[in-house]
């Protein structure tokens, strides 16, 4: 059994994983932002901002596995 690589799935995936990256970088300093202001009015939207981005991170995170993994193995049949 042969494996073959879809380069253009796999190129994907690698883009998926560049958003992942930033959106984990930029998520934290978001919350740390909220946490550093909570007494001014914009916290807790700051808040939710910060908490729906992290969310986005870990989904972004298991989509860009999953898409390497599609693109190295192929598709569940």
């Amino acid at each position: 059994m042969t494996l073959k690589t879809n380069k253009e799935l796999l190129i994907k995936g690698l883009k998926s994983f560049g958003y992942t990256a930033l959106v984990m970088f930029v998520a934290p300093i978001i919350l740390y932002q909220a946490f550093k202001n909570t007494d001014k009015p914009l916290f807790i939207p700051v808040l939710i901002v910060g908490i729906i981005m992290a969310i986005f991170a870990i989904y972004l995170g298991f989509r860009s596995i999953n898409i390497v993994m599609d693109a190295v193995f192929g598709k569940k049949k």
